[in-house]
């Protein structure tokens, strides 16, 4: 009989070991399993080094300037003072008479001062002549010209084409105009920027009849056909996220279609579009070729947005192939990319506090 009940206690606790196993929370350890882990981490572990790295070399190079290490360079011009006429030996056989000179030489030569913040935040950017000039407020002025010229332009565009495929226009319609404007984005920058210097400006200028055919105008106008997809991809996302149960109940309580989307949808999606005209911004603000093609180029501090500019994208573009690698220019031209990466950083900044924790927090109710 006991040998019976000891039986029996065994087979339950052997069946309750099991059914512990069965159920247990604990995953089973897989080799392959793990080695996918670890190459998913080790991707994304490359992936933060090179943008660390990437930070660390443009830094690097732009600490000298920031931290008043180079010295300005001034280019003096040293001329030879013996002049000879009349009998000189050189006179030519038919009897013109030559001057004879020493050649003029010009050299570059290190002043006492230092470049500070003061010449970085300078009104002229002339950085190749006798007396250079580093200052990229007019670099700064252009940037910010053609950026809100392009957005005044991309983002009605882009909020209102968005509000029309997700909330008024049929299927079928919808699955024609959502992939042709995202075939947009996928146009390279170079193109606009010639389709803008070849065509654009011509009829722009022929329009509204402005002196300088490429200026800031026709640089935004172009840029907003490069800004209008990345607009209209990330409003129509967060326009179609929103609930049918608002635009249900809006109708229900007599509102109209037109009356919903504008006061109900709209304004629930704010955060999602909020988010597209800022990484808006930030596409316009960092674009290089089309503004390099399309802007004129001439660095000038002027409210007329109808004149010529140069944007901090462009002048790294233009000129980085052409400097001495450790002089001042090159140094200037390091201190541009770090406005560029401070301006990212920020509207980056910008969107994670601002509209994730403030915005989705008040339309969440919390």
């Amino acid at each position: 009989m006991q040998l019976l009940l000891a039986k029996d206690d065994a087979a339950q606790s052997a069946e309750a070991d099991a059914s512990k196993n069965k159920w247990s929370l604990t995953p089973k350890f897989r080799v392959g399993e793990w080695l996918i882990e670890r190459a998913i981490q080790g991707a994304a572990l490359a992936c933060l080094s090179i943008i660390a790295l990437i930070f660390f070399f443009v830094f690097r190079e732009a600490a000298p300037i920031v931290l008043g290490q180079v010295n300005v360079v001034e280019v003096v011009s040293d001329v030879g003072a013996s002049e000879s006429y009349g009998d000189d030996p050189s006179t030519t056989d038919n009897g013109n008479i030559s001057a004879t000179a020493s050649e003029l030489a010009l050299e570059p030569h290190p002043s006492d001062a230092k470049i500070d913040l003061k010449h970085v935040a300078g009104s002229e950017w002339q950085p190749v002549s006798l007396n250079p000039r580093f200052g990229i407020l007019p670099l700064i002025i252009g940037s910010l010209k053609v950026t809100f010229i392009a957005l005044l332009f991309a983002t009605p565009i882009g909020i209102f084409a968005a509000l029309y495929t997700s909330t008024f226009a049929p299927k079928w319609s919808k699955e024609i105009m959502k992939p042709v404007i995202e075939i947009l984005a996928g146009i390279p920058s170079v193109v606009i920027g010639f389709f803008a210097l070849v065509v654009l400006a011509s009829v722009l200028q022929n329009l509204l009849g402005y002196h300088s055919r490429l200026n800031a105008f026709v640089g935004g106008v172009a840029m907003a056909i490069a800004v209008v997809p990345i607009i209209y991809t990330v409003s129509e996302d967060a326009l179609a996220a929103i609930p049918k149960s608002l635009t249900a109940a809006s109708l229900a309580l007599g509102a109209s279609i037109w009356e919903t989307a504008i006061f109900v949808v709209l304004p629930a999606a704010t955060p999602g579009v909020l988010a597209a005209v800022i990484l808006g911004f930030g596409r316009a603000f960092g674009e290089t070729m089309i503004v390099l093609m399309a802007t004129g180029n001439a660095a000038l501090i002027s409210p007329n947005l109808f004149e010529s500019v140069r944007t901090l994208s462009a002048t790294i573009g233009a000129e980085m192939a052409e400097v001495v690698f450790g002089d001042p220019h090159y140094r200037m031209l390091f201190v541009i990319g770090t406005v560029l990466f401070a301006v990212s950083f920020t509207l980056n900044a910008i969107a994670e506090y601002f509209i994730r924790n403030k915005l989705m927090r008040k339309f969440k109710g919390s």
